[in-house]
């Protein structure tokens, strides 16, 4: 098959790329701003170009792990909505054939009811402009007319996590930290509940959705399938990392989007139906991953990709 990976660079992008480089049946493409094989930004390329640069790929599947996990309203848009819709525009005139796997988020649900597992049929309302525009994007896939999917990722966690999510952040304050006793993480409210799921296991669902054969459902979601406490992230993460120091939570320190969305778990049952699919990661093994990429000073991917 050939494959053509669009923001291969970033966080999920690169697990994406490293599993199906793995894949002797798969020929990759890489694509991005400054990619080989297609150079392209979906905040800003026109249908008929990008249709021509995957022309000469003629790709048998597209995944796009392009998008804005940060930035104001307007660049969200322009990643998050315009960037899927343009794609769809150029596949159906120069692919119209080939699969295309598109990462949405479980932001697009919003605030979840305490003790629920939400399903891919529940109704969705973002409580802010990421979620919202996660879900435009999701919007143009789904009604595209292609032979598309959207995964709808919870918070993905695991080697490479960018400092702009939490798991990433806090990871970077505790190599600072090192083992001094006296140090503190100061830190907004980490009372939220999150669905994190591990990046290498949703790169294994990428790839299983863009090799399936036949059709598969509209949207998948992709998570843990458990809600966990974020704080309990926070100390497992601490322990993980043998920070000696204190956990300071500070009123209103957090981002709007946690105060709004207190409870957030994703049902997986649809993706092991369609694609055999369930994580194989837990949250422990994952933040030891985190921590040890993070503490061997390597450096995370990045959390931002247009192309």
């Amino acid at each position: 098959m050939r494959i053509l990976v669009l923001g291969s660079t970033g966080f999920l992008g690169g697990h994406v790329v490293e599993q199906l480089r793995a894949r002797p049946d798969v020929r990759l493409f890489l694509g991005g701003r400054s990619a080989a094989e297609v150079t392209v930004d979906l905040a800003s390329a026109r249908p008929r170009e990008l249709a021509g640069a995957l022309a000469s790929v003629a790709p048998d599947a597209v995944v796009n792990c392009a998008g804005a996990t940060g930035g104001d309203p307007v660049t969200l848009a322009e990643v998050n909505a315009r960037g899927p819709a343009v794609l769809c525009a150029a596949l159906r005139e120069a692919a119209p054939q080939a699969r295309l796997v598109h990462l949405g988020s479980a932001a697009e649900y919003g605030p979840g009811a305490p003790g629920t597992r939400v399903t891919e049929s529940a109704a969705t309302c973002p409580a802010g402009p990421y979620g919202a525009t996660k879900l435009a994007g999701t919007v143009a896939v789904a009604a595209s007319g292609l032979d598309a999917v959207v995964l709808r990722v919870g918070n993905p966690v695991g080697p490479g996590a960018p400092s702009t999510g939490l798991p990433g952040r806090v990871a970077g304050l505790l190599a600072k930290a090192g083992s001094d006793p006296e140090a503190a993480l100061e830190l907004g409210d980490l009372s939220a509940h999150r669905d994190f799921v591990d990046a290498r296991d949703v790169a294994r669902a990428v790839v299983l959705a863009a090799t399936a054969p036949g059709g598969l459902p509209r949207v998948l979601n992709i998570s843990g399938g458990d809600a966990v406490p974020v704080r309990e992230l926070v100390r497992t993460l601490a322990n993980v990392a043998g920070f000696r120091g204190r956990i300071a939570e500070e009123d209103g320190g957090g981002s709007a989007r946690s105060a709004q969305v207190s409870w957030q778990c994703s049902d997986i049952a649809a993706a092991g139906d369609a694609l055999g699919w369930r994580p194989e990661h837990t949250l422990g093994a994952s933040l030891a991953a985190l921590w040890e990429a993070t503490g061997s000073g390597s450096h995370p991917r990045e959390a931002v990709r247009t192309g």
